[in-house]
C-alpha cells in the first residue's frame, strides 16, 4: 500500500509538472511502466525544463530493458500534447472524469514507472527502431480485436505496436476513452496467460506546434507569427578597413540627427544599410579619421561627416587613450568644427559608448567658434590693401548646425573584427541616483547617531526623599 501511494503521489506530481512548467507544444510525453511482480531499475527523472532528446532516449530505453520484462507493448497514438493529461486527466482530483483510468491504475500498480514529460517529438518516430534494436527482433503490429487469438510465449521476448487514433476538436476526449479502453484490452489479455510485460505509452507527434520553448531551453519566450519568424532589427556597424582590408574603425548610433536652417535630417538611415560612401577615411596606429560622404541632403548637394581621432598616451594614467579630437561638417565649400576632446576618449583598447551625444544639451560637441578667441587679436602688416587673415569665428558656421547623437558607439583603434570592444561609457559612477542616495543614509546615520547620543546622556534619579528622615538637600550644582 506505501508503494502504492508513493507512486500515486509521484504520478500526480508529475503531471502537476506538466501543467505548470511546459507550455509549448514541441514534445510529446512519454509514459513506461512494467506489469505487476516486475522491476524496472530506478531510472532518474529528467531536469526540469530538459527536452529529452533522441540521445538520451536510447539511453533510457537500454537501462530500463536491461531489468524489465523483453515482452514490449508500444501504444502509440497518432497525436499526444501534455495538455491532454491536465485537461482529461485526473490530475485535480476529478477522478471519476479522467479518460486515462487504465493508464493512472497501471502506472500506480507499477513499482517504478518512468515519466518523460518533455520527449522531442522527432525523437517519438524513432522509439519503433530503437527498441527493434534493443531487443533484437522485428516488430508485430496487431490489431487490438484480434489480439485474443495471439498465443504468447514467454520465453521468447516479443514486440507488439498498437496504433491508437487520435481526434481533435470536441471529440478529444472520447477518444482519449477509447484509447484508454483499448489499452486496458490489451493489457488484459496479458494479464489472462499471466505474461509479464513493459508497456510503452506516447505520441507520434503533438496535435499543436506553436513556436514557443522554455525558457531553460535557452531561446526567448513569447509568441510571434508561425509565417514570419522573428528577426533583429539592430543594424550592424558601419566598419571602415585600412589598406589591407582589416577593419580599423567602427561606428554604431541609433540616430544621427543633423539640423541645419531650421531642416533636420537623420543621417544614420543612409551608412547603415550597407551603401555608406567611407572615400577619405585612412587609419593608423595613431590617427584615424572617419569620413562619411552623402549626397542631397539637408537641401545641400554635398556634405561630409568626419570624425578625427587620435590615440594620446598620458602619463598620469600610464597608458594610451583615443580621443575624437573634432566632429567635423564640410558642406557645399564650407565647414563647421566641433571640439569633441573634452567628454568624448576612452581607453585606446576600448570603445566609447554614450547614449546621448549632443551639442545642445549638456555639450560633449562644443562648437569651434565658442571656443576660438581670434576676434581677440588684431594683427597688421603694412602694404597688404585688403585682409587676408580672416578671423576663424567668421569662416565657422558651427552655431548654424545641431547635432544630436543617440545610443552613439565609435571604435577608431585595436579594432579586431567587425565587433566593438569592451565599451567605456560617458555617464560617470556616482549618477544623480546614487548621490540622492548616499546623501539620504548619511542623513539617516547623522539622525541615528544624534539620538543615541541623547540617549546616552539621560540621567536617572539616585536619591530619594525618605518621610521618615530629614529632608533630601541637593546641592543645584548636581
Amino acid at each position: 500500500m506505501r508503494c502504492r501511494s508513493v507512486s500515486t503521489m509521484a504520478f500526480t506530481s508529475v503531471l502537476l509538472f506538466i501543467c505548470s512548467i511546459y507550455s509549448c507544444y514541441a514534445q510529446v510525453p512519454l509514459l513506461m511502466w512494467t506489469s505487476g511482480g516486475s522491476n524496472m531499475p530506478h531510472l532518474a527523472q529528467p531536469a526540469a525544463g530538459q527536452t529529452v532528446s533522441g540521445g538520451q532516449l536510447a539511453s533510457y530505453l537500454k537501462s530500463a530493458l536491461s531489468g524489465a520484462p523483453h515482452n514490449v507493448l508500444l501504444f502509440l497514438q497518432d497525436k499526444l500534447i501534455m495538455e491532454d493529461f491536465t485537461m482529461y486527466g485526473g490530475v485535480f482530483g476529478n477522478k471519476q472524469d479522467s479518460a486515462f483510468l487504465t493508464v493512472e491504475s497501471a502506472l500506480q500498480a507499477s513499482s517504478s514507472p518512468l515519466v518523460l514529460p518533455a520527449l522531442d517529438w522527432s525523437a517519438s518516430h524513432s522509439i519503433l527502431e530503437l527498441f527493434q534494436g534493443e531487443l533484437g527482433i522485428p516488430a508485430v503490429h496487431i490489431n487490438p480485436n484480434t489480439l485474443k487469438e495471439i498465443k504468447l510465449n514467454t520465453s521468447q521476448p516479443s514486440l507488439l505496436a498498437v496504433h491508437l487514433p487520435y481526434s481533435a476538436g470536441v471529440q478529444t476526449k472520447e477518444s482519449l476513452l477509447k484509447n484508454d479502453a483499448i489499452i486496458g484490452e490489451v493489457l488484459n489479455v496479458f494479464k489472462s496467460q499471466d505474461v509479464p510485460y513493459t508497456a510503452v505509452y506516447t505520441g507520434l507527434k503533438p496535435s499543436r506546434v506553436i513556436e514557443e520553448t522554455p525558457v531553460m531551453a535557452g531561446r526567448s519566450v513569447g509568441r510571434s507569427l508561425l509565417q514570419a519568424p522573428p528577426q533583429s532589427s539592430v543594424k550592424p556597424p558601419l566598419v571602415v578597413n585600412n589598406t589591407a582590408g582589416r577593419p580599423c574603425i567602427l561606428l554604431w548610433a541609433d540616430t544621427l540627427l543633423a539640423s541645419y536652417s531650421g531642416k533636420q535630417d537623420d543621417l544614420a538611415i543612409h551608412i547603415f544599410n550597407g551603401s555608406a560612401d567611407t572615400a577619405g577615411s585612412v587609419c593608423n596606429e595613431t590617427l584615424s579619421r572617419l569620413v562619411i560622404n552623402y549626397q542631397n541632403v539637408l537641401d545641400l548637394r554635398s556634405l561630409r561627416l568626419i570624425f578625427s581621432m587620435r590615440k594620446i598616451f598620458f602619463p598620469v594614467s600610464a597608458r594610451n587613450w583615443s580621443v575624437v579630437e573634432q566632429v567635423v561638417l564640410e558642406y557645399d565649400g564650407q565647414r563647421a568644427i566641433f571640439n569633441a576632446s573634452g567628454g568624448i576618449y576612452s581607453p585606446a583598447e576600448y570603445s566609447f559608448h554614450c547614449q546621448s551625444v549632443s551639442s545642445i544639451q549638456s555639450p560633449l560637441l562644443v562648437p569651434r567658434s565658442a571656443t576660438d578667441n581670434a576676434n581677440q587679436w588684431k594683427l597688421s602688416f603694412t602694404d597688404f590693401q585688403s585682409p587676408l587673415l580672416v578671423p576663424r569665428s567668421a569662416t565657422d558656421n558651427a552655431n548654424q548646425w545641431k547635432l544630436s547623437f543617440t545610443d552613439f558607439q565609435i571604435q577608431g583603434f585595436n579594432v579586431t573584427g567587425e565587433d566593438f570592444s569592451y565599451a567605456s561609457d560617458c555617464a560617470g559612477f556616482f549618477t544623480p541616483g546614487i548621490w540622492m542616495g548616499l546623501l539620504t543614509s548619511l542623513l539617516m546615520v547623522f539622525i541615528l547617531t544624534y539620538g543615541l547620543h541623547m540617549i546616552m546622556q539621560l540621567r536617572t534619579m539616585d536619591r530619594f526623599d525618605d518621610p521618615k528622615g530629614p529632608a533630601i538637600s541637593v546641592p543645584q550644582s548636581e
